[in-house]
């Protein structure tokens, strides 16, 4: 029966195999050869020319995911807290604008941002940009702009996880916790955050993942003044300076970096949960 169960993964790990596993072994092999097939380390050497790009990767990454960590928490909790019809409307809500086109979607914000966009429009109606002496302000093409977009984009991706831990919480350790004396701050710092790791090391992950490996974004409205690690890579693969081989070692740095990151967020989670189980 066990043996008749397991063909059914069979098309799973074929799947994964062809799009997954062969991707990332060719990765490796482009990471570590040259041009003419020679095994070399010049793809990972040459990399310290583009330093202020991951650093400036990994920044505004680490910045977007705590902006949707601060603004996706109290949303989720206070969704958990209520009924199942605000619950269902709050659902409808969030994920209402991941039905658009993740480029429109990106698109919108440059004509709000832009120039003699919506905003500085805004702003020039109530007088706000004569009181500052400037003809408008420079939204976009800036860290800032290409932050909110990634807030924007992937906020939904944060709030997601947290909330189907959330709602799933046994109100019975709550009440027990009060039993006990402990008012609603310690009940929330001693029970409910340490159960909710879970959830919030999945929104950490699904939303800095994406965030420090984006390129379209970065590209729209950075106005290519603000590349990123997604930017760069694309570069080699298909822009001017083709270079698969450094773009295969840089996507290649990136993915152990991010892993890295993911393996130490997971253990530190696993240590609150054991925590809060003792």
């Amino acid at each position: 029966m066990r043996n008749k169960s397991s063909r059914f993964a069979i098309p799973y790990v074929v799947w994964m195999a062809i799009f997954v596993v062969a991707p990332i072994i060719l990765m490796v092999v482009y990471s570590v050869t040259s041009a003419d097939g020679d095994v070399t380390a010049e793809n990972f050497t040459g990399m310290g020319l583009y330093l202020s790009v991951f650093t400036r990767s990994f920044y505004l990454a680490l910045i977007a995911t705590v902006i949707c960590l601060i603004i996706g928490y109290p949303v989720a909790y206070a969704m958990a807290k209520e009924g199942p019809r605000f619950q269902r409307l709050a659902m409808a809500l969030i994920m209402l604008p991941m039905w658009i086109n993740f480029l429109l979607r990106t698109y919108a914000w440059m004509s709000i941002l832009e120039n003699n966009g919506l905003l500085n429009q805004f702003f020039r109606a109530i007088g706000l940009l004569r009181l500052l002496g400037v003809d408008h302000l420079s939204l976009i093409r800036t860290q800032g702009a290409v932050v909110l977009g990634m807030v924007y984009n992937y906020l939904p991706f944060m709030i997601l996880p947290i909330y189907s831990v959330l709602v799933k919480l046994d109100g019975s350790l709550m009440e027990a916790a009060r039993d006990l004396g402990a008012n609603g701050f310690h009940v929330f710092q001693k029970v409910v955050l340490p159960l909710s790791l879970p959830g919030v090391l999945s929104g950490v992950t699904m939303v800095f993942v994406p965030s420090v490996s984006t390129f379209a974004i970065s590209r729209l409205l950075g106005g290519g003044t603000q590349m990123m690690l997604g930017d760069l890579i694309e570069q080699q693969f298909l822009g001017g300076s083709y270079d698969p081989h450094l773009g295969a070692a840089i996507a290649m740095v990136m993915m152990i970096v991010v892993v890295v990151c993911m393996a130490v967020m997971n253990h530190f989670g696993e240590g609150e949960e054991q925590a809060v189980m003792l």
